[in-house]
């Protein structure tokens, strides 16, 4: 398997060190993790299945605010 070097300075190292070993894993499979996460990002399996899950009648969407009262933009 490749390997890979990092230089980062003590602080992120420590953080690093303590994400991976809350979650019981070796520094070099935390990062692995992290960075196939970045690369392809994915939602949890049952992700789709909350769509249309809130069913209280009180959750309503909120009335659209005209344009007119958007902030005024620099024009480039």
């Amino acid at each position: 398997m490749p390997q890979i070097s990092l230089y980062i300075d003590e602080v992120t190292l420590r953080k690093v060190e303590n994400a991976a070993a809350r979650q019981r894993v070796s520094i070099s499979k935390w990062v692995a993790e992290q960075i196939r996460a970045r690369l392809d990002p994915a939602y949890p399996a049952d992700f789709a299945d909350l769509f249309g899950a809130v069913t209280d009648s009180t959750f309503k969407r909120p009335a659209q605010l005209p344009f007119s009262r958007d902030s005024r933009r620099e024009e480039l």
